[in-house]
């Protein structure tokens, strides 16, 4: 009987959640189309004449602004970036606030290599090469979209970019400047991590998060989904939008799946059934964002990802959750955007299932608590797992000057998880505190005077070097997640042993813990 109510009550979860989530969904569709219509209805009827302004507007900017860094803001999970949804902006306008800002439109389910690839194209130029190994290891096309002219063509170390990331946008950016350490793309033999000046993130999922498991996730594995849950639903629908391919729904959202075929066109119907059982298509080979933002998809992915000493960082970690006589809650009711609200309460009482393997060693679910509905706070301030980068807390955003490349400065804020996009009204004062402090750090506070060319804090397999098992998808699902203290199991298996940026293996390397010490003393001394 114990067991019926269970059953009740979370399919009742299941109800209310998928409700919540398409009513959301349906507003921000609807009110993008109304935005075009309204758009489109204003061109017809009124055509001002402006082109004498704009060409003045223009020359101002090729004099003024041509020298400075773009600044670059990368969307997270179901975003979109300039172009998609009308005019809408993923950011809230935030990118009106420079006169060089990108806003780029990548894969808004797709994995985070997949999306750190396409986020290289964009910038550069040509086709998107998603790399042989890894493509046939996915089942998908190697090549994707072609940018015939690159929105920064010149990107080098000479002309470097800011990054800002909100939520799986963060990690996108760090697995890309990876990418240009190990000199992963292919024609491009001089990239280097010092063409990423700095990196910014808003809410960023360095460590993972456990709504994953909440949302379907099986915490067994970090990979695979569970037979009833909102992860399902999702799949089923993105996999029928796909299949059914119409052109003009898909210029206005698109989840990023192409290079994976499943047009009608190409499958057929027989593909289709295929794919919704899970044969075929990124939900069967594991090559989409999800299981990249489980703990232990987030602990594979970091075991590969430096932070590097000539480049800036700052993380902004948001909060919605107080204590209340030792117990962790929602942190008031009004403030809490209502697509977020129940799981604020639900991650704010997570347990580990007591007959799970831990995702690491020494995991205690008190500090994954603190939440801001769809990330952990713990998961937002900076890599910390399997291994912590450097990093310090600050409370006043002036509290980091003077600003020092390689460590990752991080500030916890009072807000949800989408508070700072989308609809900036809602946010109201604190909207434009982040993003001006964002803009003015990235435009006064820094710069790079001489490159140090070589690289600190990592403990990784270069890019190139793993092929088809790339971020460590060649881990059997039935292997139990690792203590942080040991590499992948897919990395170690693969390769004789270890190999740091300075050419040994990690036996013979410092320390890590002694390194960490030594470099905080440094830090703290100087």
């Amino acid at each position: 009987m114990i067991r019926w109510w269970i059953s009740a009550l979370q399919l009742i979860e299941l109800l209310v959640t998928s409700v919540v989530h398409l009513t959301y969904g349906f507003y921000i569709f609807s009110t993008a189309v109304a935005g075009d219509l309204s758009q489109a209805l204003s061109d017809s009827f009124f055509k001002p004449n402006l082109e004498g302004g704009l060409k003045g507007d223009d020359s101002i900017k090729t004099t003024s602004v041509d020298d400075l860094p773009p600044i670059v803001l990368v969307h997270g999970i179901f975003g979109f970036g300039k172009g998609r949804l009308g005019g809408l902006s993923y950011f809230a306008g935030a990118e009106k606030k420079d006169d060089r800002v990108l806003v780029p439109d990548l894969g808004s389910l797709t994995s985070v290599y997949d999306r750190a690839r396409e986020l290289f194209y964009y910038l550069k130029g040509g086709q998107v090469d998603y790399e042989e190994e890894h493509s046939k290891a996915c089942g998908h096309s190697q090549f994707g979209r072609i940018y015939e002219k690159g929105h920064y063509a010149e990107w080098d170390e000479d002309h470097p970019i800011h990054f800002v990331g909100h939520s799986a946008g963060a990690q996108v950016v760090r697995v890309l400047q990876q990418m240009l350490a190990d000199k992963a793309f292919k024609g491009y033999e001089n990239t280097s991590e010092n063409w990423v000046l700095s990196i910014t993130s808003l809410s960023g999922a360095f460590n993972g998060t456990t709504r994953t498991y909440l949302d379907g996730m099986q915490p067994e594995d970090g990979r695979a989904l569970k037979p009833i849950c909102l992860l399902q639903l999702c799949r089923i629908g993105v996999i029928i939008y796909d299949w059914f391919d119409i052109p003009w729904l898909k210029n206005f959202y698109n989840f990023g799946f192409d290079h994976f075929n499943m047009s009608w066109k190409k499958i057929g119907i027989w593909g289709l059934i295929d794919c919704l059982l899970g044969n075929s298509g990124p939900f069967a080979s594991g090559d989409w964002i999800l299981p990249d933002l489980t703990i232990q998809g987030s602990i594979r992915l970091n075991s590969n990802i430096c932070t590097f000493p000539d480049t800036y960082y700052f993380s902004y970690a948001t909060k919605r959750t107080k204590k209340i006589m030792g117990t962790t809650v929602p942190s008031g009711i009004f403030g809490i955007h209502p697509l977020l609200f129940i799981r604020v309460l639900q991650m704010s009482q997570w347990r580990h299932p007591p007959d799970v393997m831990p995702p690491y060693k020494g995991y205690r679910d008190e500090d994954w608590w603190d939440n801001d509905g769809a990330l952990n706070t713990i998961s937002m301030t900076h890599p910390r797992f399997p291994v912590e980068h450097p990093s310090h807390f600050v409370v006043q955003d002036s509290d980091c000057q003077p600003f020092r490349p390689g460590i990752w400065y991080y500030k916890i804020v009072e807000g949800d998880h989408i508070l700072f996009i989308v609809n900036r009204e809602r946010a109201g004062t604190q909207f434009d505190l982040i993003y001006d402090s964002i803009f003015d750090r990235c435009r006064k506070h820094v710069f790079r005077k001489n490159p140090t060319n070589h690289h600190k804090h990592c403990y990784h397999h270069p890019w190139s070097e793993r092929g088809s098992d790339i971020i460590s998808r060649g881990v059997k699902a039935d292997q139990p997640a690792e203590p942080a203290s040991s590499p992948p199991a897919s990395t170690r298996n693969r390769w004789p042993g270890p190999i740091n940026r300075a050419g040994c293996s990690v036996e013979e390397a410092e320390p890590w813990a002694v390194h960490l010490a030594k470099e905080v003393e440094l830090w703290a001394g100087s």
